[in-house]
């Protein structure tokens, strides 16, 4: 015994001998076919075209880097060839100084921020430096706190927190000091570490000091400025 198209029922039905039993069945129903019989039900599911699943959302992830920072520093007269580059430890530093900034949700990158980067990075040897002397970013995060204090719970910082000047001039210190070098190789964390702690009265230089930095450690600092060049970065 066989089924009419489209129909549920509970008692058989005979076909006409005059009925063809290859009769075809209307897919153009948005219903779900079935079948069914005295002694048990039988679901079959068709699928049309317009009911293919389609993902709503697409994830995709890009990174993007660039080799030059935030600068208020001139320029005018200088080839490219001339204007120092950003070491690729550098670059991260500065991008993980704005994530800390917005994980403490401050609305600006400060100089306590551009520490804490550092130590994020953690593989250049300035932040080795650090650590081998005992600051950590566990520590600047919580001298970071006594110092600033605790932004509101419910205010969300920028995804690029805009530098503070103090920031702002760590960065054009470290391109000045490179450019009065003469070196051409990058500028390298080393360079932001000592600008940090040339920015006197700033967070991070206050941090920096209240966790055992000063001006002789600076000078060792100063010692390796451009290793971090030699250095493999993945």
């Amino acid at each position: 015994m066989a089924m009419a198209a489209n129909t549920l029922s509970f008692s058989p039905i005979s076909l006409p001998s005059s009925q063809s039993p290859n009769t075809k069945r209307n897919q153009a129903s948005p219903s779900l076919p079935s079948s069914s019989s005295i002694y048990g039900c039988k679901l079959s599911i068709v699928l049309s075209n317009s009911s293919r699943f389609v993902p709503k959302y697409r994830c995709s992830t890009s990174v993007t880097v660039t080799s030059s920072l935030p600068s208020a520093v001139k320029r005018e007269g200088v080839s490219s060839e001339k204007i120092p580059k950003w070491s690729a430890r550098s670059i991260r530093s500065f991008a993980m100084a704005e994530l800390e900034a917005r994980k403490l949700k401050y609305p600006n990158t400060g100089t306590e921020s551009l520490l804490m980067g550092i130590l994020v990075e953690g593989t250049s040897t300035a932040a080795k430096f650090l650590r081998a002397n005992g600051i950590t970013l566990f520590k600047v995060r919580e001298e970071t706190v006594n110092l600033l204090g605790r932004s509101d719970l419910y205010i969300f910082s920028a995804e690029h927190p805009p530098l503070t000047e103090p920031a702002q001039r760590v960065l054009d210190w470290a391109i000045n000091e490179k450019m009065k070098s003469g070196d051409s190789g990058e500028i390298t964390t080393a360079y932001l570490l000592l600008g940090i702690w040339s920015e006197k009265d700033s967070a991070g230089q206050q941090i920096l000091a209240t966790l055992g930095f000063n001006d002789e450690k600076a000078k060792e600092v100063a010692k390796s400025m451009n290793e971090d060049v030699n250095l493999s970065f993945k």
